[in-house]
């Protein structure tokens, strides 16, 4: 993903009285686990190189749909299954250039894949695309001594939204490093574990109740060049 710099690579596993969403913090009030079925992975990236900073900018407007069916062939050429992809509208920071960009991008989900060949594949699209970094998310138990970071997707949130909220939360920005929004406006944002607390503040400044979000758990990374 374009213009935002690689996430700290320590990442604290929370105990696990944290890894339950609500344990603390929320007054209670718990998100809910996702109930749909996760794909083994999800790849999040974009073809787009500039800084696009007007919301009406026609290039955000871009379906992405040769991008699409070329990163599908990515995919499945490094051995892969391509699953569904998705159309999202992003705001993304990078802390390189000190600048905020809005930006089309997809989700795809990636099935068949293990831990190095999603690296693999994450690499390849941020080489061929010329991105500073791709991001990936492995859907795993929240149990998993592997499990870093949770996927929380919530109603009700524009990009525009997004933008504001996180030019007006330096902390969000610099360390959840932005989001993404489908087309119906549905919050997509990946977080470390270690910044739930974060998260879940980051979430209420953007006017959704905890208890509305719903959460996946995974392992994330930046894939960045060498």
């Amino acid at each position: 993903m374009t213009n935002i710099t690689a996430r700290r690579q320590l990442r604290i596993l929370v105990m696990a009285a944290t890894l339950a969403l609500g344990a603390s913090g929320a007054g209670g009030a718990q998100a809910s686990v996702a109930a749909q079925a996760c794909p083994t992975a999800e790849l999040f990236a974009t073809s787009n190189t500039a800084i696009i900073t007007d919301p009406a900018d026609p290039r955000l407007k871009n379906s992405l749909r040769a991008f699409d069916r070329e990163v599908r062939g990515i995919i499945r050429a490094n051995g892969a299954r391509a699953g569904a992809s998705k159309l999202l509208d992003g705001v993304f920071w990078s802390d390189d250039l000190k600048q905020i960009t809005y930006e089309r991008s997809r989700e795809f989900d990636v099935n068949d894949v293990g831990r190095d060949g999603l690296h693999h594949i994450a690499a390849v699209i941020r080489k061929q695309y010329h991105q500073e970094s791709v991001l990936t998310f492995r859907c795993l138990a929240s149990t998993s001594p592997q499990t870093n970071a949770i996927e929380i997707q919530a109603p009700g949130v524009s990009a525009t939204k997004l933008h504001d909220a996180l030019l007006a939360d330096p902390q969000a920005l610099d360390e959840l490093g932005g989001g993404s929004t489908t087309l119906d406006g549905r919050l997509v944002l990946i977080a470390p574990l270690a910044n739930l607390p974060l998260a879940k503040k980051f979430t209420s400044e953007l006017g959704v109740a905890w208890e509305r979000t719903q959460v996946r758990y995974g392992a994330d990374e930046f894939v960045t060049g060498d």
